[in-house]
């Protein structure tokens, strides 16, 4: 886990896929899926359209960032969940999608809470 506060939560997930990209990760073995709002590469990206954007999921070629409430279900080596922002309940939803997709890597940015006690 990375400590991050939700407004630099971004910015840690960057800085955490360059440490995987300089330590000799493919891009295609890492997504980036956030908690609240898209991160600037996303929104960049489905600017060209919603065709064109989950093409490069299925390509497999490069990073590929996502909501992690509507990621289509994929799997990466290396995962990287930005917290930045949502409720409890979205968080945890977020990071129990991050788990599933990870093959090898969970990398959390920012905190996340506790499961409920049941």
């Amino acid at each position: 886990m990375l400590p991050a506060a939700p407004d630099t939560a971004l910015d840690r997930a960057d800085e955490a896929v360059d440490l995987l990209l300089d330590a000799g990760r493919a891009p295609g073995q890492i997504l980036v899926l956030t908690t609240d709002a898209a991160h600037p590469w996303q929104q960049h990206e489905q600017s060209f359209g919603a065709e064109r954007y989950w093409a490069q999921l299925e390509a497999g070629d490069d990073v590929f960032y996502a909501s992690a409430q509507d990621c289509r279900a994929t799997r990466r080596e290396a995962v990287v969940l930005a917290v930045n922002g949502g409720d409890t309940s979205t968080v945890q939803d977020a990071l129990a999608v991050a788990l599933a997709r990870a093959t090898t890597l969970l990398i959390v940015c920012g905190e996340t809470p506790l499961p409920a006690q049941r």
